[in-house]
């Protein structure tokens, strides 16, 4: 079956719309109602965790082996860790990123009597005080103090104004959707990857298809924390595949086109035969791709493993340059992850043994192949001459 088409002006809307709401972990609530609504939207029945987690099924075929594609409404933020004597706020971050990327940021401060803007700036913030020193201040939260839009000069004034330790700070997105394609913005991590599962979904109701299996949409709420999907997920599901920004850069194979399939990441080596299914779909539905290890990274899917769900796992990706930091990708990544979900939600199970945990027995249990020949080497003629039996 050809590819669906992807709805980008739905994509482009939706994340527009996203990055709007504030969401750092812990402060979810709103875009979880909003995510909620567009699901209803698209004719669907989305349940909620406690916590808020929200889960779609779009009915398959067969019940079980039921899949997972999941991606997370939380991003990066920060909280109030002290008043200033001077009026100003010291700050954790939520998630990790560095105090290189929130210096000059924009951001909201969330109070139980409302919220106050303010800007995240150095100690040393201003030249025509500080000159040089200004340039050689070292970069990290305990150098940074966030100063809020108000009469504040003291600790007894943010106390007045209703500021309190653990108030949650969101960091404005600053969201530019370019002409060319390119969208530039703060938490594309994971809007962007929220927003395709959407236009994916969409996608799926216009033409009417039906997946071979249930397959669960489902979106996390405390990735950036390292909590993810390891508690949203139902026994019945089977295999997990998260959507989630890649990484361009220096040593890595990322691109903001494509879909980026992950091979590995902290937590090691992602499922050998559901990865290769999504390689192997991007090449028959002529969906561009390329392969990437990740080093520094950790995403739903890992999580889900390592709390002890027996699942498949998998990653693809959009790349982002400046990941947790000015983020940018293009819409061509994304459309392509949205394609290749639609694509893998409609192709066939391959592994009808994993609709049961535990089995009796090798029978339906895949292989992963030990070749009995070396690959012909090409600058030895005789090689493909000589079998030889690779020792296990």
């Amino acid at each position: 079956m050809a590819r669906l088409a992807i709805d980008t002006e739905y994509l482009a809307a939706q994340l527009a719309r996203l990055l709007e709401v504030p969401s750092p972990t812990g402060f979810t609530d709103t875009i979880v109602r909003e995510v909620c609504m567009e699901l209803e939207r698209l004719g669907l029945v989305p349940t909620l965790t406690r916590r808020g987690a929200v889960r779609a099924v779009v009915a398959g075929k067969e019940s079980r082996p039921a899949r997972a594609i999941v991606s997370h409404l939380d991003t990066l933020g920060a909280q109030v860790k002290q008043l200033k004597d001077n009026g100003r706020l010291e700050l954790v971050p939520i998630g990790t990123w560095s105090a290189r990327f929130a210096e000059g940021a924009r951001v909201t401060v969330f109070t139980e009597q409302g919220y106050v803007r303010g800007t995240i700036l150095p100690l040393k913030a201003s030249g025509h005080i500080f000159n040089e020193e200004v340039d050689t201040l070292p970069v990290g939260w305990r150098h940074v103090e966030l100063r809020l839009d108000a009469g504040v000069a003291s600790r007894r004034d943010l106390t007045r104004l209703g500021v309190e330790i653990g108030d949650i700070v969101a960091i404005d997105p600053q969201p530019e959707f370019v002409a060319n394609g390119y969208v530039v913005s703060r938490h594309l991590d994971d809007k962007a990857g929220v927003a395709l599962m959407l236009a994916a979904l969409k996608a799926l109701a216009a033409y009417g298809e039906q997946p071979a299996v249930d397959t669960h949409f489902v979106f996390t709420i405390a990735e950036e924390v390292g909590v993810g999907a390891s508690s949203a997920l139902t026994d019945d599901v089977a295999a997990v595949v998260a959507v989630d920004n890649g990484t361009t850069g220096p040593g890595q194979d990322s691109a903001e086109f494509g879909v980026t399939v992950a091979m590995a990441d902290q937590t090691g080596p992602f499922d050998y035969h559901l990865t290769r299914s999504l390689v192997r779909l991007c090449r028959e539905h002529d969906i561009r791709y390329q392969k990437d290890v990740f080093r520094y990274y950790r995403s739903d899917a890992a999580a889900a493993l390592v709390a002890g769900h027996d699942i498949r796992n998998a990653l693809v990706t959009f790349g982002v340059d400046a990941s947790h930091g000015y983020e940018r990708v293009h819409m061509h990544a994304l459309r392509s992850v949205a394609e290749l979900l639609t694509a893998y939600v409609l192709s066939p199970v391959e592994i009808p043994r994993d609709e049961t945990e535990e089995a009796h027995g090798m029978k339906g249990f895949p292989r992963q192949p030990i070749p009995h020949r070396m690959a012909h080497d090409p600058r030895n003629t005789d090689a493909q001459d000589r079998p030889e039996r690779v020792p296990v």
